[in-house]
C-alpha cells in the first residue's frame, strides 16, 4: 500500500490491535441508524491491550441526505456523531483515575466541512463547534488524544478533527499527505498576491506553505511518520508520553504547547515578540478599563 489517501476506515485496522475494533459502539452509546453520519467512523478498540475510542473519516461513504458530504467531508451529522462518541467516552471513564482514562485516537483524512446551504441553515457551525468542544473537554479531563493524519487535513474539518488533540502525527508527504488551511491558489485570490510570489515565500516561510513538513516546523505536527507500519508504535509512544505529562501537570500538550515547539524548531520566531508587545500594550492601559471599587 503506497498511500492511505481516502482510506481512513482501512487505517483503523492498521493501527489498533487485530480484530479489536467494534464500530458504532462507545461506552453505553450505540449508533443503530446506519444512515446517521455515515462518513464518521466511530467505535471502541484495543491499542496495545488498552481500551481506546477511535474516530475516523470514511471517504467511501456518502450521506444521501446531504449531497455535499462525500469523500471524507465532515458534515453536520458527522460532526455531531463524532461529538457524541467523545462525550460517551467521557461518561464511560468519569469515575476512573487519570492513568486509566482511555485514549482517543483520531484518524484524519478529510478535505473539509460540508459547505452546502442546507447545512449552513441547519447549523453546520454548531456541529463542528460541538465536536471541538467535546475534544477540548476530554483533553482537559485527562484523556490522551492523538491525531494521526493519514491523508488530507484541510480547513475547518482539521480544526475540529485534529487540532484539538494533545499531539498530532502525520505520515510523510510521500504518501500523499496534505495539511493546509487553504491552497496557495486560494490565498492568492484573498490577499491579492501573485501565486509566484507566494510560492517563493513558501520556500523560506512555512506560514505560506502547505504539507506535513512545514506544519512540523511550525510545531503543529509533533512527529512525522516515515512508513505506514510505523503509525501504530508512534501512536502508542505518544499516548504514553501524554499520560506522563498530564500526570506531572505539565502544560506541554494540546494546542498551547505548539507555539513553543514551533519556536524551538525555528518556525515561529516572531510569535513570542508579538505576544510580548501585546502584553506590554495591555498592561499600559488595563488600569483605565478596570472596574473601580466602590
Amino acid at each position: 500500500m503506497d498511500t492511505l489517501l481516502g482510506k481512513g476506515r482501512e487505517a483503523v485496522d492498521l493501527i489498533v490491535d487485530p480484530k479489536s475494533f467494534v464500530q458504532d459502539k462507545v461506552g453505553k452509546l450505540a449508533f443503530s441508524d446506519p444512515t446517521f453520519g455515515p462518513g464518521a467512523v466511530v467505535g471502541e478498540a484495543k491499542l496495545d491491550g488498552a481500551l481506546v475510542t477511535v474516530i475516523a473519516s470514511d471517504a467511501e461513504a456518502f450521506n444521501e441526505k446531504f449531497p455535499v458530504v462525500y469523500s471524507g467531508i465532515i458534515g453536520m451529522e458527522e460532526g455531531y456523531k463524532m461529538a457524541q462518541a467523545v462525550y460517551a467516552s467521557l461518561a464511560a471513564d468519569a469515575e476512573l483515575p487519570l492513568a486509566k482514562k482511555r485514549a482517543l485516537v483520531l484518524i484524519v483524512d478529510t478535505p473539509g466541512n460540508g459547505p452546502g446551504k442546507v447545512e449552513e441553515i441547519f447549523g453546520m457551525n454548531k456541529a463542528t463547534g460541538a465536536y471541538q468542544l467535546a475534544l477540548a473537554e476530554a483533553r482537559l479531563a485527562g484523556h490522551p488524544i492523538v491525531a494521526m493524519v493519514v491523508g488530507r487535513a484541510i480547513s475547518g474539518a482539521f480544526l475540529c478533527h485534529g487540532l484539538q488533540a494533545d499531539r498530532i502525527l502525520a505520515l510523510d508527504s510521500k504518501f500523499g499527505t496534505m495539511i493546509h488551511v487553504m491552497p496557495i491558489t486560494s490565498v492568492s485570490r484573498i490577499i491579492k498576491k501573485d501565486i509566484e510570489v507566494l510560492e517563493e515565500l513558501a520556500k523560506s516561510n512555512p506560514v505560506f506553505a502547505a504539507g506535513p513538513a512545514f506544519f512540523y516546523q511550525l510545531g503543529g505536527v509533533e512527529e512525522l511518520v516515515s512508513e505506514i507500519p510505523a503509525m501504530r508504535p508512534a501512536i502508542i509512544k505518544q499516548v504514553a508520553e501524554i499520560r506522563k505529562a498530564k500526570a506531572a501537570g505539565l502544560n506541554l500538550v494540546g494546542p498551547r504547547g505548539r507555539g513553543k515547539l514551533g519556536l524551538d524548531r525555528g518556525g515561529r520566531k516572531v510569535r513570542p515578540l508579538v505576544q510580548e508587545r501585546l502584553s506590554n500594550e495591555f498592561a499600559a492601559v488595563q488600569a483605565k478599563f478596570r472596574p473601580q471599587a466602590n
